[in-house]
């Protein structure tokens, strides 16, 4: 697998079971609870139609016609407020490593202040430590509750930053 062949672009119809089999393959290898979680979140099985909406996006990391991860953005549940979450971002440990997490991140906060979001919200599993550093080292930080109503309450991680 070439870098030179990966392409970060907006998820097709044509991803879900592909996308769907990444997200759900993490859970079980980093030890993170299945229920409360994008596991059983009844959407990872439809990414593209759950992503059609106002002030919403959500990528896909790509090799030729291999999915090899994605992460979105989209308005914050149950939220009053200029909120969005950063959603999903899961990778194939073929990826893992290079540089896409970063640059998938990149593409989705750009996306959310493009979409002219005040804050940006997220939810992670401590378990995932290479995401978090990740997200510290991109100015967002921890919280003691999580905001709006995912429905992920096995998340024990919350993040905001200020976009």
């Amino acid at each position: 697998m070439s870098k030179d062949n990966i392409v970060i672009r907006e998820i097709r119809p044509e991803d879900n079971l592909q996308i769907e089999a990444i997200i759900k393959a993490c859970f079980p290898e980093f030890n993170i609870p299945l229920k409360g979680t994008a596991y059983e979140d009844p959407e990872t099985r439809f990414m593209y139609e759950s992503y059609q909406g106002k002030r919403e996006v959500y990528y896909v990391v790509t090799n030729e016609n291999e999915v090899l991860g994605g992460a979105g953005i989209k308005p914050l549940k149950e939220f009053d407020g200029n909120v969005c979450e950063l959603q999903k971002m899961y990778f194939s440990p073929r990826v893992r490593g290079k540089g896409f997490g970063k640059k998938m991140f990149t593409k989705c906060l750009k996306a959310a202040k493009h979409f002219g979001y005040e804050t940006c919200y997220l939810e992670s599993a401590s378990q995932l430590k290479a995401a978090i550093h990740i997200y510290e080292d991109y100015g967002f930080v921890h919280r003691t509750e999580p905001l709006g109503n995912t429905g992920h309450y096995s998340c024990g991680v919350w993040m905001t930053k200020v976009l």
